[in-house]
């Protein structure tokens, strides 16, 4: 017994046949064993089958080392694997590895769960680990941020120690910052409402023809307006005649008289202007009513007023043929300005068969509406032309409801009062308050000022729709040419360094600038054709954010580029070189040849990009040429270069690629001459045209309806004196007055 025991407590391996002995008899069975340490009795497993070699011997030998010793209740045990430790299932029992690797498996007893597992003391309970329970999304989002930051925070300074911060900072050096776009992926839809219904266009007829057609009658017009003017004074003269005590002689002496002369002086101003009249009725037939159809109507009551007065026995007043005539002084010379405009603008777009157009792109730069420059032609420019301006479809929606409300307030003030007799008189002093003075002043007059304003510098208008348009544009694409146009970059002279004719690294350098669209292209195509020359072909061109370029020509690499990317692509200039601008060529990693060039900024740039900034409208630089960037033109120029966009050079080369569409963009202006200036000054003019024309037409809408409820109250009240011709003359010019200067001021940028 005792050796027994020894054997038991040194771990060695009994045979279970020696131990249990025969089913009836022996010291121990495999039950008891099993009961004594903790495990209920198991059904025998099936007997596996023979196995060569000592297999059967195998199993039926059993450690019992491994057999764990008496525990309060089960408790599960990590299983040791060369993978890392496994957490158990709850309320399972772990697998307890041998502990030598020669040791037979533990028998399959012990690999069952008990049946009712104890509750575990507080001390056993800390040291189980619960089976993870499924999370909301909340903290698996916040969970995995967690441990994407623990993550970053571990690697973090392993990749700082791995950068190189001295090429770093060289790199920085040597290539210029530029912006980054702010696209939006779910922009807001514009589209919150229906639609307009979109009206036919008019036929795009050529700017010449045009020209020619405002053109006719002009001068007449212009005539015209001066006999209104002199009607309008004499009517003045008639209506203030009483008060500065002069005597008509007779037969003017008689109210009558002075009533048939009031209409008669109407009529003549009516007859002068004719067309401009009959034209707003027109447009009353297609339902189209604007100012001019107030007027027109104004001066048929008036005309009928003056009549029903010459008719009666003793009249107390004198029509409103004053204001009338007023009226249609500033509608006529509003119409003449408009014309004049028109036939300049045109006139200026005729005068190149393929003029720069500017068109407004939605959403070419950062997700904004860009203003572009290209080379067209006219296509367009008759039809918008020949649309209705800004005040005149603000008219259009308003003035229905003025001619409503002035037969309405008419009837309530003369047959709803019990006056019937005072019908023709309210109608005429309505109608008359309601023509607002200022209607073709607040476009005609603000077009010409800044039709003139633009003439000179080649700049045309192309009507309403693009003038519209320009309250979404943000920012504007500016290229070589516009910063630098023709003429104003020169060639100092070149240097060749090494062991290559002079032909052929200018062939080289002028092959890749022109592969590149530079605005170099011709200074140095004009250099070789002096050396008697040609062009290469380059193959795999590539343009580098460090300032150059590179390509291969016939076999040889070819770098071209400024000073900073010779550095950056290590290739050895020459000790105390002081070029501040020049074109380096470098080939097979050797400098090859220098060329210095000579910028001169026009002095037109600078007011040109302040009046766009002043209109909000950022300039985004796009230019090909590797020598402009912010740094340059803000150390040479002292342009404000911090306040435009340098997308990078892939971006620049796509805005400013010469074969990209514009069918979605707007047509704002045609430019028929070179130039930053031109441009800049049709994209201010648009934007200051939109605003003061929309001002103008809603002080003019304003006035229009306070005149109304006045005339409406007067009427009704029987107040003839209040509401007198001159009185409401001074009415209606003061309603003019921030019209006019608002119309003369549009153009002073």
């Amino acid at each position: 017994m005792s050796d027994r025991d020894d054997k038991l407590n040194k771990g060695e391996l009994i045979d279970i046949k020696s131990l249990i002995g025969n089913a009836d008899g022996g010291d121990f069975s495999l039950d008891d064993i099993l009961a004594e340490y903790g495990h209920p009795p198991q059904k025998a497993p099936a007997e596996p089958e023979e196995a060569p070699g000592g297999q059967e011997e195998r199993f039926n030998t059993i450690d019992l080392s491994a057999i764990p010793r008496p525990q309060t209740v089960p408790r599960p045990k990590a299983a040791a694997r060369s993978g890392g430790n496994v957490v158990s299932f709850p309320g399972g029992r772990a697998v307890q590895p041998p502990e030598e690797p020669g040791e037979p498996p533990p028998a399959p007893e012990e690999l069952e769960e008990p049946e009712e597992p104890e509750e575990l003391p507080l001390a056993e309970e800390a040291r189980i680990t619960p089976f993870p329970r499924k999370r909301n999304r909340l903290s698996a989002l916040v969970h995995d941020l967690n441990r994407r930051a623990d993550d970053y925070v571990e690697h973090m300074f392993e990749e700082d120690e791995s950068i190189d911060k001295a090429e770093v900072r060289r790199l920085e050096r040597l290539i210029p910052g530029t912006d980054r776009e702010e696209l939006d992926d779910d922009p807001p839809s514009r589209q919150w409402r229906r639609p307009k219904r979109q009206e036919p266009p008019p036929p795009d007829t050529p700017p010449q023809e045009l020209a020619r057609r405002y053109g006719k009658g002009l001068k007449w017009m212009r005539t015209r307006v001066l006999l209104i003017f002199l009607l309008a004074v004499l009517a003045l003269v008639q209506t203030l005649a009483p008060a500065a005590g002069l005597i008509w002689p007779a037969p003017l002496d008689q109210p009558a008289a002075q009533c048939t002369l009031s209409s008669g002086l109407l009529g003549l101003g009516v007859l002068l202007s004719l067309d401009v009249l009959l034209t707003g009725l027109a447009r009353a037939c297609f339902l189209k009513f604007g100012m001019d159809t107030m007027a027109a109507l104004a001066c048929v009551l008036t005309l009928a007023d003056g009549l029903q007065l010459a008719a009666s026995a003793e009249p107390q007043r004198l029509p409103y043929t004053l204001v009338c005539l007023a009226g249609l002084f500033f509608l006529v010379h509003g119409a003449y300005h408009n014309r004049c405009a028109l036939r300049l603008s045109c006139r200026t777009a005729a005068s190149s068969a393929t003029p720069y157009r500017i068109t407004l792109d939605p959403g070419r730069w950062s997700d904004k509406d860009t203003y572009a420059k290209w080379s067209g032609s006219q296509e367009g420019f008759g039809s918008q032309i020949q649309t209705d301006d800004g005040a005149q479809r603000i008219f259009r929606r308003f003035c229905p409801l003025l001619v409503l409300g002035d037969v309405l307030f008419a009837l309530m003030a003369s047959t709803g009062g019990g006056h019937p007799e005072r019908l023709v008189w309210a109608l005429s002093a309505l109608f008359t308050a309601t023509t607002a003075f200022g209607s073709t002043l607040a476009y005609g007059r603000a077009f010409h000022k800044v039709i003139r304003r633009l003439s000179p510098s080649g700049a045309a208008l192309a009507g309403w729709p693009g003038i519209s348009a320009s309250r979404s544009g943000c920012c504007v694409l500016i290229t070589d040419g516009d910063l630098f146009p023709p003429g104003y970059v020169e060639l100092n002279g070149f240097k060749v360094t090494a062991d290559f004719p002079a032909e052929r690294i200018v062939a080289y350098t002028a092959t890749l600038i022109r592969d590149s669209g530079s605005g170099l292209t011709t200074l140095f195509h004009n250099q070789l054709r002096t050396l008697g020359g040609l062009m290469r072909n380059a193959d795999n061109l590539q343009c580098h954010e460090g300032g150059g370029l590179s390509a291969n020509i016939r076999g040889d690499q070819v770098l071209v580029g400024s000073a900073a990317f010779m550095k950056l692509m290590e290739v050895r200039l020459p000790q105390g070189l002081n070029v501040k601008n020049a074109v380096f060529c470098a080939v097979d990693g050797r400098l090859a040849g220098i060329f210095a060039l000579n910028y001169v900024l026009p002095d037109t740039v600078f007011p040109a990009l302040e009046s766009l900034m002043l209109e909000k409208v950022e300039p985004v630089l796009a230019t090909r040429d590797f020598n402009l960037i912010p740094a340059m033109l803000q150390q040479r120029f002292r342009l404000a270069a911090d306040k435009m966009a340098f997308p990078t050079v892939e971006r620049r080369r796509e805005l400013s690629d010469p074969e990209q569409s514009h069918e979605d963009g707007i047509l704002t202006a045609l430019l028929c001459r070179e130039g930053l200036l031109p441009f800049a000054e049709a994209i201010t003019a648009a934007k200051r045209l939109r605003w003061a024309a929309r001002l103008g037409a809603a002080l003019c809408c304003a006035g229009s309806l306070l005149g109304m409820a006045l005339a409406a109250y007067l009427t009704s009240v029987g107040a003839y004196t209040s509401l007198s011709p001159l009185n409401l003359l001074i009415y209606m010019l003061t309603w003019l007055v921030p019209v006019w200067f608002l119309s003369g001021w549009v153009h002073r940028f």
